[in-house]
């Protein structure tokens, strides 16, 4: 059995799609592209696909990380381009590797998140910014199926700070300021969501943008503690196929039994 990881992207308006959507859209896929599938077992088989650590719905993502397994060994890049191309254009299937090593959800402990706050102050936001990382706890709360849950916001946050906007050829002229923030969250229980990162500044320091943010995750992977980056998870199984043969490549290569 093989194993591909790959890693897609929730653009544009397809943010808006569940997870339970990408999960039908992705399977849809793998049929048109005639993907070699594992099936697990029992009296209802679905087809081998592991998920890990889906965005919230209306966020956008630059990466989201999946494992398929299959019954016959398969070229990563065409098999990309092919699962690519039969999924809707904001769904993008970007990476593929062969999984060549163990824990991909291990390696999954942290996020970068860009959030855009339209009609937001540069200023106004760096002040709440830095009232939030001044305060040792922050609480915030949100509802769950369980009712009303509070919990602290501020502990999860290894990063939060405000970003110099650039102006690109294909923005629209707009008198309306805006402010962008760089948020890093350890992916902690209970989850400190992007929206909660706001409802604290909120708490703190009174932000309210007049319309949602604009949130987009850029990156997950492991958290470095010494230098406070998020590492890209899918880079030991890279560095692991540029050093070992292919499986199949050694058993080929293998002399024959006498």
């Amino acid at each position: 059995m093989q194993r591909i990881r790959l890693r897609y992207t929730k653009r544009g308006r397809l943010r808006f799609t569940s997870h339970r959507d990408f999960q039908r859209a992705f399977e849809r896929a793998l049929r048109r592209a005639e993907v070699p599938m594992a099936y697990s077992a029992g009296f209802t088989p679905h087809p081998k696909v592991s998920y890990a650590n889906a965005a919230p719905t209306g966020t956008g993502s630059e990466a989201e990380y999946l494992e398929i397994a299959l019954t016959e060994p398969r070229d990563p890049e065409r098999l990309r381009a092919l699962l690519d191309a039969s999924l809707p254009t904001g769904l993008d299937v970007i990476e593929a590797v062969e999984a060549r090593t163990s824990g991909l959800a291990d390696r999954l402990t942290a996020s970068v998140w860009e959030l855009r706050l339209d009609g937001v102050a540069p200023e106004d936001a760096r002040r709440a910014v830095d009232a939030f990382n001044a305060a040792e706890a922050v609480e915030v709360q949100r509802r769950t199926k369980n009712g009303v849950r509070t919990f602290d916001a501020r502990s999860a946050v290894a990063g939060l700070d405000t970003v110099e906007t650039h102006s690109s050829p294909t923005d629209r002229p707009s008198d309306r300021p805006c402010a962008i923030l760089r948020l890093v969250v350890r992916h902690v229980t209970p989850a400190v969501r992007p929206d909660d990162v706001l409802s604290g500044l909120t708490a703190v320091a009174d932000l309210a943008p007049p319309v949602p943010a604009a949130v987009t995750r850029l990156a997950q992977g492991l958290f470095d503690e010494e230098t406070g980056t998020v590492t890209d998870p899918l880079a030991p199984d890279r560095e692991a196929a540029a050093t070992e043969p292919h499986p199949a490549a050694a058993t080929a290569a293998a002399p024959a039994p006498v």
